[in-house]
C-alpha cells in the first residue's frame, strides 16, 4: 500500500513505465465519442523513447498493425496530428511525436499523476480489501 501511495504522486514512477498495471486507469471520452487512455499514452511514449511505431508496439505486445491503427485514431481524434511517421523499414522509416503529440501526452500524464495523488489512499484501500488473508 505505501508503495502505491508514493510512486502515486510522482508522474515518472507511477505512470512513466510503459504497459504499467496501476489499479486506477484514467480514461479521457473525448466529443467525438473517441478514448484517451492508458493504452494509447503508452504507444505514444513508446514512440517517443523509441521513434518507432513498430518498437513501440512491441514494448506492448501489439502487432505492427494493431500498432499503426492506433496511431491513425490517435492523429484523426486530435485537431492536429500527435504523431509523425515516416514508413520505410529500418534504414528510413521512423516515427516522432509532434509538438501537438508530447503536450497531449504531457497533459495526459499530469491527469493521471493528479487523479491517483487524489484518489490514492481510497484505490489502495480497495486493493488491500481484495487480498484473501
Amino acid at each position: 500500500r505505501q508503495q502505491f501511495l508514493a510512486g502515486a504522486a510522482r508522474t515518472e514512477d507511477a505512470h512513466a513505465r510503459v504497459g504499467s498495471r496501476d489499479p486506477l486507469r484514467l480514461r479521457i471520452k473525448l466529443p467525438s465519442g473517441d478514448w484517451m487512455g492508458p493504452g494509447k499514452a503508452d504507444l505514444m511514449q513508446g514512440i517517443a523513447e523509441t521513434g518507432s511505431i513498430s518498437a513501440a508496439g512491441k514494448r506492448l505486445g501489439m502487432s505492427y498493425k494493431r500498432a499503426w491503427s492506433l496511431v491513425e485514431v490517435l492523429n484523426e481524434m486530435f485537431a492536429e496530428p500527435v504523431v509523425a511517421a515516416s514508413r520505410g523499414g529500418a534504414a528510413h522509416g521512423g516515427a516522432t511525436l509532434t509538438a501537438s503529440g508530447k503536450r497531449v501526452l504531457d497533459q495526459y500524464r499530469q491527469a493521471q499523476a493528479k487523479a491517483a495523488e487524489a484518489a490514492g489512499s481510497e484505490v489502495a484501500t480497495i486493493v488491500d480489501m481484495s487480498i484473501r488473508k
